[in-house]
């Protein structure tokens, strides 16, 4: 599904100064992956997901998603791309405070360009267990509420692919486990999942691990056993 050849990215501080955050980068993801890219801060793991999602460009080497170069469509193509087939978490859960869960998780639907969008947002809820919360607003959801809000968002145009950027590290123990089980259900189902964390026990819950530093792909190898999030959590 994925083919990252040799990705190099560099930025420059406002000093001049250039930082290598990608060297040499390649990594591929087989469609049906639960992929866990780990490291610490600075390791180059949030730089390589924004290039996944096509939030950033390399300076160096290739990506092809689904045999097609990436770097050979326009900024509105990718736009588009981004909305129908990559879905993102991130940390902080970026809902509009003033809008229900329904109205929140329905916000990619307007510009999917899709000539029905009835239903969506509630079967979304309903796949990440707030079928009853769909009314409630943010400040009425626990950190774990807001969070499968987040995911049910990512969710509602049905991608490919789901980003998610440290989903865990706003949330406390249980709430964590709850959403790497809803991930672990996910792909099951099917879904190509791929999640960047520093915790080496979130990571754990996935297939497969590729572990980063210095912007660097150190080690890529498969998780005999992932744990298991629905029993942690029972």
């Amino acid at each position: 599904m994925i083919e990252l050849r040799k990705i190099g990215r560099t930025y420059r501080r406002p000093s001049g100064e250039a930082v290598e955050a990608l060297c040499d980068v390649s990594l591929n993801i087989r469609r049906g992956e639960f992929l866990a890219i780990a490291g610490s801060s600075g390791s180059g793991k949030t730089t390589l997901m924004n290039i996944l999602g096509l939030l950033d460009s390399p300076d160096e080497g290739s990506y092809r998603l689904d045999g097609q170069d990436v770097a050979g469509i326009g900024t509105k193509q990718q736009a588009r791309m981004r909305n129908r087939r990559i879905g993102f978490v991130f940390q902080s859960f970026h809902l509009l405070p003033r809008t229900s869960a329904l109205e929140n998780v329905e916000v990619p639907l307007l510009y999917s360009g899709r000539s029905s969008i009835r239903g969506l947002g509630r079967k979304a809820l309903e796949a990440v267990q707030l079928g009853d919360r769909i009314h409630h607003r943010p400040s009425e959801l626990s950190g774990g509420q807001q969070q499968r809000v987040a995911i049910a968002r990512a969710l509602v145009n049905e991608p490919d692919l789901l980003l998610a950027d440290e989903p865990t590290g706003n949330l406390d123990r249980r709430s964590a486990l709850d959403v790497m089980a809803i991930f672990q259900a996910l792909n099951r189902a099917g879904r190509t999942i791929v999640v960047v964390t520093h915790d080496g026990e979130i990571a754990a819950h996935c297939n497969r691990i590729a572990r980063m530093e210095g912007g660097r792909i150190v080690s890529d190898e498969p998780v005999a056993q992932p744990k298991n999030a629905l029993e942690a959590v029972q």
